[in-house]
């Protein structure tokens, strides 16, 4: 399953879950809604870093329904 690394997948409005850049080590979960996709290319290994809602910049690991 694509766990958020094509960015045709992210969308802003989405719910999905992110890694905090301080998170990277721990792998930590950090939901939110997508309020704006940072990344240009259309696929990253690591997943597609987004702006959260509320401010919060992580890379997508999770998409939810």
């Amino acid at each position: 399953m694509d766990k958020g690394t094509n960015r045709a997948n992210i969308k802003p409005g989405l719910n999905v879950g992110i890694v905090l850049k301080q998170d990277q080590k721990s792998g930590k979960i950090t939901r939110g809604i997508v309020k704006k996709i940072l990344t240009n290319s259309s696929h990253h290994p690591h997943g597609i870093k987004v702006q959260l809602e509320n401010g919060q910049v992580g890379r997508v690991k999770e998409i939810y329904q």
